[in-house]
């Protein structure tokens, strides 16, 4: 799951931002709307977090502007304590939730869970493909019913596979939906992590599931 985070409060977003990472979200992170903006058209998010008083373009003015070209991509307004008139004119816009500021982190993570359940394409929380089964909502992955322990990492690039089972992800594709825009930890990043993945839930299975099409990426099939 991917999240853009614009806050130009440089340590409240470094440090909401490093521990929404280690929820296993990918977070691109920014100082003001118009970087904002970019970071929109370079990118698809899965929950967007604005706070309404930043430099260049305020949040209001990037809500607009996602909303204006019909991107239904769930936003998360962050406002000042007593901006009533900005929480009901970001309402009006197409904001879907709003959380004031100074904010409690915990409350931030439900929020953002919220929005991801609210808009989830499927209502289911269990993604499976034969024997192995992923609950979304407490991290819980199985195989044969034995329980696998993933990190962060790992269990966002088996979410994107069994999302997308039967289809072909490129190297590009898992990169992107994972890691961070900025991401810069070599080009072979997504078949180390394959790795990681194959030697928990493959090796010690007959079947295996994630499948490597050559030159194109990898699947995870149940045939």
């Amino acid at each position: 799951m991917r999240i853009l985070y614009a806050e130009d409060n440089h340590d409240l977003r470094t440090v909401t931002a490093k521990r929404l990472r280690a929820e296993g979200f990918g977070v691109d992170e920014c100082p003001d709307g118009e970087e904002a903006l970019f970071y929109l058209e370079s990118a698809s998010y899965d929950v967007v977090i604005l706070d309404i008083m930043m430099p260049k373009k305020d949040g209001l003015f990037v809500l607009k502007k996602i909303r204006d070209t019909h991107n239904p991509v769930p936003v998360l307004l962050l406002t000042a304590k007593d901006a009533v008139s900005d929480r009901v004119a970001g309402l009006n816009t197409g904001a879907d939730d709003y959380l004031t500021k100074p904010f409690d982190y915990e409350e931030l993570l439900a929020r953002i869970r919220a929005l991801l359940r609210r808009h989830a394409p499927a209502k289911s929380d269990i993604l499976s493909a034969k024997d192995l089964s992923m609950e979304l909502s407490t991290h819980k992955v199985t195989r044969g019913g034995k329980e696998i322990v993933l990190s962060s990492k790992e269990f966002s690039l088996l979410e994107s596979l069994l999302r997308h089972k039967g289809a072909v992800l490129s190297r590009a594709q898992l990169e992107n939906q994972v890691w961070d825009y900025g991401f810069e930890g070599g080009s072979n990043v997504v078949d180390v992590y394959i790795r990681y993945l194959r030697k928990k839930i493959d090796d010690p299975f007959d079947t295996k599931l994630i499948q490597t099409v050559r030159g194109v990426g990898y699947t995870i099939k149940e045939d």
